[in-house]
């Protein structure tokens, strides 16, 4: 990888990772207890729950060849490309959104998109065990 750091990614697949688990409340009251509820309140998507913003933030901040250089390690991760044909999908990222306008909104539909990048960090030779490891 040439324009994304490992910090970077890692960073974006842990937001994933919060996005993909949320899911509508149920009619429960936003007001009980955690021990009454089980703590299913975290994974709930209220209206105030910045989980989104802070996906799409990190996204945005990023520049166009930072994004493209993570839908390639998508693409990687999703198998639709191998190690050996990474600047082939990161090509194919330039030319499907050059600006790369539309790609946050992309990355944040993509189902999986926190496995898909850990795999292609993989693909690459990059552990997130690992990297898990040595931030602690």
């Amino acid at each position: 990888m040439r324009y994304l750091s490992a910090d970077s990614v890692f960073y974006i697949i842990m937001k994933a990772r919060e996005f993909d688990v949320k899911v509508e409340p149920e009619g429960r009251d936003r007001e009980s207890d955690a021990v009454d509820d089980g703590c299913v309140e975290i994974l709930q998507d209220y209206a105030d729950d910045a989980t989104e913003a802070e996906l799409h933030e990190a996204l945005a901040n990023l520049n166009a060849d930072q994004l493209h250089e993570l839908v390639a390690l998508t693409w990687l991760g999703r198998g639709s490309y191998s190690k050996d044909e990474f600047e082939e999908a990161y090509a194919q990222a330039v030319e499907a959104d050059p600006s790369a306008k539309s790609t946050p909104q992309y990355l944040m539909g993509t189902p999986l998109l926190s496995d898909y990048l850990e795999e292609g960090l993989s693909e690459m030779g990059v552990s997130i065990e690992e990297f898990e490891i040595g931030r602690l």
